[in-house]
């Protein structure tokens, strides 16, 4: 504990690195901040009535409001966050795969990233608008008490278009914020702003532990049980993010003008869960569709009947989600991860795995290893994506079962270790200890 506090005092000693932090933190809580300014010409009044008295946690409504921390629903300026971005940068990593220009646009090295960096805002400021004009027709239709959220003498083309280029340049702005923390704060800029809006619940969640502690419908006891359990389940998680399965790779001994390269042994890191967090969001979004409709129709009893199967406490839930989970684990990492450029680029640079012949025997050797890998890996995705629907079965409160596992748990473990390792950089450059005895923590790329 003591070496902790040192590390954290040797952060702040060193001026570049000091500077850096508050950079972050201001912008994240410039990012808060506008989550919470809303949209001109919505009833606020009204706007908390309508969710109060509506259940939009099982929707991808409720979902996209937790990547947004709570902006959604406060129909804030910054209600589509950073998720255009994603969703673009998404797209066209997929394109990437099956696209003959973006797979050269990828092979172009800096030059290609850039072009492909344009496309991406580009491709933001379209989502961004469509999903603006979505977010207007959605507030139009809202109503609490029977009178509409925005009022009908607001309501109009006016109104809309201005709504549309608000979030439209809200997101955009918040795309700005998170180059700027990657270029001038701690690093990892988009996906601490996701980081920050997921943990913005947190203590309003642990809140509710409190009130049902006070309340008596739960003992101590049982509530420091329950934080046990969520410490072995963060512990598990981070494990296997870092978990890798290393392949030796020999490379050749080279002699250019007077100096000789290679002939050292170097490593690829195949990573159990190359994937991350994308099988969950992609499985989730598709789970959340029955739910999503009905809103849209609730008098329908078939609907109905099928949404009551895609409840998240229900079996039937639980084992078609874990199944898409493993699926689209193997279908994202055969899209992330290609053993054939690895196998041509090891050619091209006079590497070998001992034992393996270079080029297709090399491909199908590195994909059999990831196959087998993956499969563990996918399996402990779908166990942790179901994990708070057996916690709320245990009679824990819904906002505090989230952290237990999901996309939640993932995407807050996983930044938080690629930021301690950005730390962990700035102290070692400056020959200070780092966070662990080793001085070393292996961020996730």
């Amino acid at each position: 504990m003591a070496k902790i506090t040192e590390t954290f005092r040797n952060i702040f000693k060193i001026h570049e690195l000091r500077q850096r932090i508050i950079y972050t933190l201001a912008l994240l809580f410039i990012v808060r901040l506008g989550s919470h300014i809303t949209i001109p010409g919505v009833d606020t009044v009204l706007l908390n009535a309508s969710n109060a008295s509506s259940n939009n946690a099982d929707t991808l409504f409720g979902f996209y409001d937790l990547f947004v921390g709570g902006a959604f629903s406060n129909a804030a300026i910054f209600a589509l966050g950073i998720m255009p971005y994603i969703s673009a940068s998404i797209i066209l990593q997929l394109m990437g795969a099956v696209v003959p220009y973006f797979q050269k646009l990828q092979q172009e090295g800096e030059e290609g990233r850039k072009k492909i960096t344009q496309l991406t805002r580009y491709g933001t400021v379209a989502i961004s608008a469509m999903q603006a004009w979505g977010v207007t027709v959605r507030l139009t239709n809202m109503q609490a008490g029977g009178f509409p959220i925005v009022p009908e003498a607001v309501q109009g083309i006016g109104w809309v278009l201005s709504s549309i280029i608000i979030l439209t340049a809200g997101t955009v702005f918040m795309m700005w914020l998170g180059e700027q923390i990657t270029e001038k704060g701690i690093g990892n800029g988009i996906s601490l702003i996701i980081f920050i809006g997921i943990i913005a619940r947190f203590p309003f969640s642990i809140l509710d532990e409190v009130r049902l502690i006070s309340s008596g419908q739960r003992s101590l006891i049982i509530e420091i049980v329950i934080l046990i359990f969520m410490a072995l389940i963060i512990a598990g998680v981070v494990l296997v993010t870092q978990g890798t399965r290393r392949i030796p790779v020999q490379y050749a001994k080279r002699v250019v003008g007077r100096k000789v390269y290679g002939g050292v042994t170097q490593y690829i890191p195949l990573r159990v869960n190359t994937a991350g967090v994308m099988p969950i969001i992609f499985a989730q979004s598709i789970m959340f569709i029955p739910s999503t409709i009905l809103q849209f129709f609730p008098d329908s009893e078939m609907l109905q009947t099928v949404a009551g199967y895609f409840i998240y406490t229900s079996p039937v839930y639980s084992v078609i989600y874990a199944l898409m989970i493993i699926f689209f684990t193997y279908f994202y990492t055969a899209i992330a991860f290609n053993p054939k450029d690895v196998a041509d680029n090891m050619k091209k640079q006079g590497g070998f795995i001992p034992g393996i012949r270079p080029g297709k025997q090399t491909s199908e050797f590195i994909d059999n290893i990831l196959t087998k890998i993956t499969l563990p890996g996918s399996f402990f995705l779908a166990i942790v994506a179901i994990l708070p629907a057996f916690v709320s079965a245990w009679g824990v409160s819904g906002s505090f079962a989230q952290f237990f596992g999901g996309t939640s748990l993932l995407i807050i473990v996983g930044v938080a270790l690629d930021t301690l390792q950005q730390i962990e950089s700035h102290l070692l450059m400056r020959h200070y200890d780092g966070f662990m005895k080793s001085g070393k923590i292996k961020g996730r790329r």
